[in-house]
């Protein structure tokens, strides 16, 4: 979800991308609510993280629990966020319960997203 935003808002100007430390797949209750932001993450995969693309990133945002402690170790000049969202697949109950906290975990990342890319000036200073 949050690389289908991060193209979204941050477009053109960004290099996006997201793998995690583990691959599941991709998960149809996160196309299925991103659908109805109008964004299609259909053909989006599940990646591990490429140590050298993350090295050479200017910023790297960890989301969920523990991603940023299981992280690689990154050169002191690749900036990190971390936002510890809840991991929505692990969520539990009906259908609509489950739904119910993926859309409220898309909803943080998009706004988190949209305040990053208000300080998106802010970054040409780190490096």
């Amino acid at each position: 979800m949050a690389e289908g935003f991060a193209k979204k808002i941050l477009g053109d100007q960004w290099r996006v991308a997201s793998a995690g430390i583990e691959t599941h797949g991709l998960n149809q209750r996160a196309v299925k609510v991103m659908a109805e932001k109008q964004i299609d993450i259909s053909k989006n995969n599940s990646k591990l993280i490429d140590l050298q693309y993350l090295n050479t990133s200017d910023l790297v945002v960890t989301l969920c629990g523990d991603a940023r402690d299981r992280c690689p170790v990154t050169p002191a000049t690749v900036r990190k966020l971390h936002w510890p969202l809840p991991d929505p697949a692990q969520a539990q109950g009906s259908e609509t319960e489950i739904l119910q906290v993926f859309r409220k975990v898309r909803d943080e990342i998009e706004q988190r997203i949209k305040q990053l890319a208000q300080t998106k000036n802010r970054f040409n200073d780190w490096t």
